[in-house]
């Protein structure tokens, strides 16, 4: 029995912006599509009106998360992300907020009260403020940590590191030493090449480069023919110990360069030179 539900499979785009655009008024600053998503920037101080006429009038009912983003160049630094889920039209969009560390962005816990853990994770990993939060406090770092770890200007290793302490009995913190400091391989980055030749690259053409590839045309450029089918024939690896024990005289392992086949050994001649060993044990 099929399932009937009355949200679309999936939800056009056309002609939202526009009407968002018309419903915002003066909260809107600007928007735009962009790989099939729709990103709206409101004024800072409205947000929480926005975001309470985009559930109510159009029937964006659940806020999913709450980002931060942060561009160090820009005089406001941090955008502030709130996703937005129409689940009677299966629709999602973007409503965006600039700040910086100084100006507060409006809380939207007045809204959706699942914002309360969201906006405490933005703070504690980029330091923006809400005001009017019920309870703004670091949510995901340890207790007198300072600084924020997401920001682009925050070292990778961190100020302090945390390690138990035989002496004091205790976990202890104390600032980051590293045993050397950070080195850089270009050889490893698929984004610089290196200044030298690497290995192999010798044998490419200067000049086309890319647009001149190398080709092989003929068989000899393959290193494929009679010379090297024959030199082929000629390699054969060292014996096996069972080979070696059987008595033969340069014993060598079968050679499986002649279509596969493997030499045959003459299992009469091995059993008549035990008969002789025993012989002569026995005399």
């Amino acid at each position: 029995m099929a399932v009937v539900h009355s949200a679309p499979k999936y939800a056009s785009n056309d002609g939202v912006l526009d009407a968002l655009r018309s419903a915002l008024g003066d909260m809107f600053v600007e928007g735009k599509e962009s790989h099939g998503e729709i990103s709206i920037t409101v004024e800072r101080e409205s947000v929480a009106d926005a975001l309470r006429h985009l559930r109510d009038e159009h029937a964006y009912q659940m806020l999913v998360e709450i980002a931060g983003v942060d561009y160090p160049d820009r005089p406001e630094r941090f955008e502030v992300c709130y996703h937005l889920l129409s689940l009677t039209k299966n629709h999602r969009i973007r409503i965006k907020v600039t700040t910086d560390e100084d100006h507060p962005v409006p809380t939207a816990t007045v809204v959706w009260p699942n914002a309360n853990w969201l906006e405490r994770e933005v703070f504690d990993m980029y330091g923006v403020l809400f005001s009017g939060h019920p309870d703004l406090r670091r949510i995901l770092t340890d207790y007198g940590f300072r600084g924020h770890p997401f920001r682009k200007d925050f070292p990778l290793t961190g100020y302090v590191e945390m390690r138990y302490s035989e002496e004091q009995q205790r976990v202890i913190y104390e600032p980051v030493e590293l045993a050397q400091d950070f080195r850089s391989f270009d050889f490893m980055s698929p984004w610089e090449g290196a200044d030298y030749v690497l290995p192999g690259d010798e044998k490419v053409t200067t000049g086309d480069g890319v647009d001149k590839p190398q080709m092989t045309e003929k068989p000899a450029d393959t290193g494929a023919g009679a010379k090297t089918d024959k030199k082929a024939e000629k390699v054969q690896s060292n014996g096996s110990p069972a080979v070696k024990d059987s008595g033969e005289k340069d014993a060598k392992a079968p050679d499986q360069t002649k279509g596969g086949n493997a030499k045959k050994h003459k299992p009469e001649k091995t059993a008549s030179k035990r008969e002789k060993t025993a012989k002569k044990d026995k005399s």
